[in-house]
């Protein structure tokens, strides 16, 4: 994974000066964009560990650099549509999913993880059959995890019609716009158990 390297150590360095304890946003770029984090979740100490262009795979095999120094008190993930984008099925994506939650059980065995849906961005709407089945595994994954909880934000990004909703996405059709990423956040906080405002008082 030295395609990553630099930005990695990067992260590194700005993870040793974070206090432990907060919330971890760790995934590809759609997380390392999302910067109105501290805004968007002000009592959980968000802690945004995403690296762009990363896939589940790379998320796996720097998560003990990235997340484990933080120490964190909950955990949002948001990858894979990077590795369907590099050719991969739909079930390598979910065995990458596997290496990285079994992970997590070992290292932060009481976290609770929330995993965010795979988006069905226009850049990638050809994708969206992989992506839909992708998001199914995994979700079916989460079933037997009891520290895992699987947020399926995709519905909510659909036209009526089914397509993707054009104003949730910047430019170039696949990285969230700020209207997007209000959204995930409206889904977060109504889905993600670690991220509702009743759990989300720091101890």
């Amino acid at each position: 994974m030295v395609l990553f390297e630099e930005e990695v150590r990067e992260l590194e360095r700005r993870i040793s000066t974070y206090p432990r304890g907060g919330t971890v946003f760790y995934g590809s770029s759609s997380m390392r964009l999302w910067d109105t984090l501290e805004q968007d979740f002000p009592e959980v100490q968000p802690i945004n560990v995403g690296f762009g262009g990363s896939t589940l795979a790379a998320c796996a095999w720097h998560f003990e650099r990235l997340v484990v120094p933080a120490q964190p008190r909950a955990l949002v993930l948001y990858a894979g549509d990077n590795d369907l984008a590099e050719g991969r099925q739909p079930e390598e994506v979910c065995l990458f999913f596997y290496a990285l939650a079994e992970k997590i059980q070992h290292h932060l065995p009481n976290v609770p993880v929330t995993f965010l849906s795979i988006k069905p961005s226009p850049a990638r709407w050809a994708l969206v059959d992989q992506i839909r089945t992708t998001n199914i595994l995994i979700a079916e994954a989460i079933e037997d995890m009891p520290t895992f909880q699987f947020v399926d934000a995709t519905s909510v990004m659909l036209t009526k019609d089914g397509q993707p909703e054009r104003d949730l996405y910047q430019m170039d059709g696949l990285h969230l716009s700020p209207i997007g990423y209000a959204r995930w956040r409206e889904q977060l906080i109504l889905h993600a158990n670690a991220l509702k405002p009743s759990a989300a008082v720091l101890a």
